[in-house]
């Protein structure tokens, strides 16, 4: 059991943040959805004095507007900056037409921050991210151009999202070799509908000091529980009625059901089960969960005093075992014990796959 003052370093740094960070995606109706500037200054206030202390956003939320109402508000209220985490990205464009509008290059890093910087109304950010993955940019280009701002003192620090393993550890690697600012922070989708991360990035965030930070634990909404065999195709509030499916699979609804029933034993909605299940998980440090108004904002806030058992959490992975790129399931049915075939390790036995042969003669 935990609440937002349960502080986490991310990564390997020294910077605190609370388990759950605040995502402001729905600040703001310029999409056609969202949160009201007065309704998103109500989230705002009701998170910071339950104790949360990191804001995320991006320079494309609506177009902008979502970093102007958190600077308006931090501009407006008694808070002290230095005490907020301030989280935004850079990469998507927000000048059609202009060919350096967006990416991870040098010109469109720097004025990307310039812009962020004028709409939150600060002096820096305390974690700038690469938003997403740039084919069309040398990352070695795009990391001496973070640690320079870095330098200047207009980021703290800097983090990567949606980004392949293989680039962001040659993003490391280059960060070690020049003496450059690393990478403290991954953020990727991850909930029980979207594992896939578990194969690869999700380790190399563990093994190279990032702190994972999901985003869409919920999956849109789909395992907040508004969605049900009985209301199959029928909108419902929020942004997901514009591309609903007339219905999910089976499996869904099996996982869903599952989320029911496991609400009803804690006394709470299944969202906050689905939260929890994500807050729990290796490697996670601090999960995005936002909120398009403050009832939704206390109900992701439960899911912080949830304890899910061992046999909960089994039968929600059962529901959602996620199909891996690697290890290839070769690799999973055993052949990593093959180096230690025959001993015990960390007190398991370690065997050889009955896929390979044996000898009980030696080597040759």
């Amino acid at each position: 059991m935990m609440d937002l003052t349960h502080y986490r370093t991310l990564g390997q740094s020294g910077l605190r943040v609370s388990p759950l960070a605040l995502g402001t995606m729905t600040f703001g109706e310029d999409w056609g959805w969202g949160s009201t500037p007065a309704t998103a200054a109500q989230i705002l206030a009701a998170y910071l004095e339950a104790g949360g202390n990191i804001i995320d956003t991006a320079n494309v939320y609506t177009k902008g507007h979502a970093e102007k109402i958190i600077g308006d508000y931090i501009r407006q209220s008694a808070i002290r900056r230095d005490q907020l985490v301030i989280s935004t990205k850079f990469f998507c464009n927000l000048y059609p037409g202009d060919p350096n509008g967006g990416g991870t290059g040098r010109k469109a890093i720097i004025a990307s921050l310039e812009n962020s910087l004028r709409r939150l109304q600060t002096d820096y950010i305390d974690i700038y991210w690469m938003h997403a993955f740039d084919p069309h940019t040398p990352i070695a280009e795009t990391m001496s151009a973070l640690h320079h701002l870095v330098t200047a003192g207009k980021v703290r620090y800097i983090a990567v999202s949606d980004t392949p393993a293989w680039k962001v550890a040659q993003a490391q690697l280059l960060a070690l070799q020049h003496g450059w600012t690393p990478f403290i922070g991954l953020q990727l989708e991850y909930s029980l509908l979207e594992r896939t991360a578990e194969g690869e990035l999700i380790p190399m965030a563990q093994e190279l000091g990032l702190g994972v930070m999901p985003w869409s634990p919920l999956k849109e909404g789909v395992l907040s529980g508004k969605y049900t065999r009985e209301n199959s195709g029928q909108p419902q509030s929020g942004r997901n009625h514009l591309r609903i499916k007339p219905a999910f699979p089976e499996a869904t609804y099996q996982l869903i059901d599952q989320l029911i029933a496991i609400s009803h034993t804690k006394g709470c909605s299944p969202a906050a089960v689905a939260l929890a299940w994500v807050i729990s998980r290796p490697g996670v440090t601090s999960t995005l969960a936002g909120a398009r108004t403050p009832e939704q904002l206390q109900q992701n806030l439960a899911a912080l005093a949830i304890t899910l058992t061992p046999e909960e959490i089994q039968s929600l992975e059962a529901l959602s075992t996620p199909v891996l790129s690697f290890p290839i399931p070769f690799l999973r049915n055993g052949v990593g014990d093959l180096a230690q075939a025959g001993t015990t390790l960390n007190g398991v036995p370690a065997t050889v796959p009955a896929i390979l042969p044996t000898s009980e003669q030696g080597p040759y």
